[in-house]
């Protein structure tokens, strides 16, 4: 491989982290790609992207430094894992779960203050995703502190680059899910039939799912699932405050939140970025790229990209599904979108029903979430 040419823009830079949307904005209008110490080749366009994502023989999620099912895998050894996944988020077992996924929505609704600012961040959106990913997995409340603290650790050795930090982070994350194993096979018939121990169950090619392979899997859920459920939250409370006609609306007709949270969080995405590694020399974004070049697409550029949505901000779901990325595509398309799609259902749902309105606080403004998260980081709101 070439020596690394020279950086392009510095994703890393208080300008950007201050307001990754925009300027991910910024860098899709001047350019197809970038390169940066911090992000590697970053690819800003939906088209580039969508060429990565169909094509994994080219561009392999092989991009992991430490054992990640199935995310860091490629076709055909992706493939028997993400049956097993897939599983778990299928139809039946969303219906099952929209019972509890309801409670613990009304009763987080419930005891926030009417009338009164507070930091939604704080007191809805952070505590449905650790309530909601435990309950999901049928994991104590007391894991709910621990899981909280562990992501912001793991975003602030994110943020840092520090690998010897987020290496320590992982082990530490590993250990609460062991201790979940260890705990269900003492109990033998006794324990609890949920998601946990299902997986204790599985098998792969005619053997159980090693404890390695197990914490994996859960991991990838639950990183995935407390920061982007967050995230989501967060965006779609502060959309609504500042859109009370749309608001008005799907307070009145609810059957149309499905949609319109997939368009709020296009124009928002929860999510910043993914990464790949070329595996043969590549022509992508105008420039001409070796094997083993590693890549990250951000979401949160091309899912606004003009030349598909026309303005991104404008809010039209209809005209933008078939090309909204908030999921990804192909087949590394994320598998627990069918999860994530009724958590924030239900929540918009209840909130919307409890309350005749949703407003951005008086006083301090809300300030924006860093990478590697998105949406913000508190959000000061008062429900009427």
């Amino acid at each position: 491989m070439s020596a690394a040419p020279p950086t392009d823009w510095n994703p890393a830079s208080p300008e950007v982290l201050n307001d990754q949307i925009t300027a991910y904005d910024v860098m899709r209008r001047r350019c197809a790609m970038a390169r940066s110490d911090y992000l590697w080749w970053s690819l800003f366009r939906h088209a580039d992207l969508m060429r990565v994502l169909h094509d994994p023989v080219s561009f392999s999620n092989a991009a992991s430094n430490h054992l990640s099912i199935p995310n860091a895998m490629d076709p055909p050894e992706h493939t028997p894992y993400r049956r097993i996944i897939e599983r778990y988020f299928s139809a039946e077992r969303m219906a099952d779960f929209e019972p509890a996924c309801q409670a613990i929505a009304d009763v987080l609704i419930a005891a926030q203050p009417r009338g009164a600012p507070f930091d939604a961040m704080a007191g809805v959106a952070q505590p449905f995703a650790l309530r909601i990913q435990c309950a999901f997995m049928g994991w104590p409340e007391s894991l709910h502190e621990p899981l909280r603290q562990w992501i912001a650790d793991n975003h602030r050795a994110t943020r840092a680059g520090d690998r010897s930090a987020m290496a320590q982070i992982a082990l530490e994350f590993d250990g609460y899910i062991k201790q979940q194993l260890v705990q269900r096979r003492d109990a033998g018939e006794a324990t609890a039939d949920d998601v946990t121990s299902r997986l204790l169950g599985e098998r792969i090619h005619g053997r159980a799912l090693s404890d390695e392979e197990i914490v994996s899997i859960v991991r990838n859920w639950t990183v995935g699932e407390l920061g982007t459920i967050a995230a989501s939250v967060g965006i779609l409370l502060h959309y609504l405050a500042t859109h009370p006609v749309l608001q008005d609306e799907l307070r009145r007709q609810p059957g149309k939140l499905p949609a319109a949270i997939d368009e709020i969080l296009r124009i928002h995405p929860p999510l910043i970025a993914n990464r790949r590694v070329t595996t043969c020399p590549v022509e992508i974004g105008g420039r001409r790229l070796d094997a083993g070049e590693r890549l990250t697409l951000i979401w949160a550029a091309a899912n606004r990209d003009e030349a598909v949505f026309g303005d991104p901000d404008a809010f039209d779901p209809a005209r933008n599904a078939g090309n909204n990325l908030l999921y990804g595509a192909g087949v590394h398309v994320c598998p627990g979108a069918p999860l994530a799609r009724l958590e924030l259902r239900v929540l918009m749902q209840a909130l919307l029903a409890s309350t005749r309105a949703i407003e951005l606080a008086a006083g301090p403004a809300a300030q924006r979430a860093s990478f590697p998260a998105s949406g913000f980081a508190s959000l000061p709101v008062s429900l009427q």
